[in-house]
């Protein structure tokens, strides 16, 4: 019998990639934990930061003092790089049958279900990505990342002259040509493996579906910044692979839903370690953007329903009483369980352990 062994080295030019984004962002290790809206705490960035990657602190949608005050409680654990990261979009035209006609379906549905739910009566307050500038400048944030599009001029001079490093999302390659164009630093190749919402922002009819491994190289070859992989990356290996495809960073979201800094309730991180690789889906039915999760009876009474969804964030504000609702009570049949395709790999552990054994495993050097 001949036994044939196989190694994995990445080549040192690659590396030299790898090591000089390290050092452009101050960090030790080439690894970001992606922002995740209602389950990233200031505990879990600040972990990742002092475990010598980059923790991001998403504040999407937020209000500029709630916003402030996140910032500010993250400051007080790490005194370590990390980024703040925002929903880049404007909001649309409101089609006001179509929210009327959904309102009054979650209506019936919670009925059939005997679940509480206040239809709202107004919009949620709006609170668009430049309202945060002042929080940003004065809080002398030196990284922020965006995702769902691309900042306006004045918003990207503004940083400019801050000195502040700009992280933009795509999940195609003419999102990043685009990002790069508008003064962007540094993107984000999100392959359609990734957790919660597609940072989409030119397709939103043809929704680009690429996976990481045609991604990644595609970004890398069309742009002239560096790229950081996300998107299915869940272990060493895959850190690896990321390098290998030229790749200067991961980044990852789902090894850290259940970590013990999550916000996730004790049903939502029971689902997602049980859940199978066919268990994801990507729907626009919580929200009314395209987002990764696992599929729940929600979902498919919405897809089933055949009923057009308001966009975001008209659906997320009529899904809100319900989702909050369906948490008090931990009812993983009604919130969305946003989660990557490699999800069910995740370990409850304190941040800072799993962030140490991904490291480990990829036998990273710090910078």
């Amino acid at each position: 019998m001949i036994c044939i062994t196989y190694s994995f080295t990445v080549v040192p030019f690659i590396m030299s990639n790898v090591n000089e984004f390290t050092h452009k962002l101050n960090i030790r290790y080439p690894v970001i934990q992606a922002p995740m809206l209602g389950v990233t705490t200031p505990d879990m960035v600040a972990a990742i930061s002092n475990a010598g990657g980059l923790g991001s602190l998403p504040v999407g949608g937020l209000s500029p003092a709630f916003s402030r005050e996140l910032i500010r409680k993250t400051r007080e654990l790490t005194k370590k790089p990390f980024a703040v990261n925002l929903f880049v979009y404007d909001l649309p035209d409101a089609d006001q049958r179509m929210i009327d006609e959904m309102g009054l379906f979650l209506e019936r549905l919670t009925r059939q279900y005997n679940i509480k739910y206040n239809r709202p009566v107004a919009p949620a307050p709006f609170n668009h990505y430049t309202d945060l500038l002042d929080v940003l400048v004065t809080e002398k944030v030196g990284i922020v990342s965006f995702t769902f599009g691309v900042p306006n001029k004045e918003f990207v001079d503004r940083l400019k002259q801050e000195k502040t490093l700009l992280i933009g999302t795509a999940t195609c390659s003419l999102e990043a040509a685009i990002l790069e164009q508008n003064g962007i630093d540094v993107i984000v190749a999100q392959g359609v493996e990734a957790g919660g919402h597609r940072g989409t922002f030119l397709h939103a009819a043809n929704l680009p579906l690429i996976g990481s491994m045609s991604l990644i190289p595609m970004v890398v070859d069309t742009v002239k910044l560096p790229v950081i992989a996300a998107g299915g990356i869940s272990d060493g290996r895959g850190i690896k692979a990321a390098f290998a495809l030229g790749a200067s960073a991961v980044q990852l979201g789902s090894a850290f839903l259940t970590s013990n800094e999550s916000l996730a309730g004790d049903a939502h991180k029971k689902a997602i370690l049980s859940s199978r690789d066919i268990d994801t889906v990507v729907t626009n039915t919580f929200t009314g953007r395209w987002a990764r999760g696992i599929r729940n009876e929600f979902v498919s009474a919405l897809e089933t329903s055949g009923m057009p969804m308001p966009p975001y964030p008209f659906q997320m504000n009529l899904t809100n009483p319900l989702r909050l609702e369906a948490q008090k009570n931990e009812d993983t049949s009604f919130f969305p369980i946003w989660a990557g395709q490699s999800a069910s790999r995740s370990k409850q552990l304190p941040a800072a352990r799993i962030f140490k054994k991904l490291v480990d495993e990829a036998g990273l050097e710090p910078r």
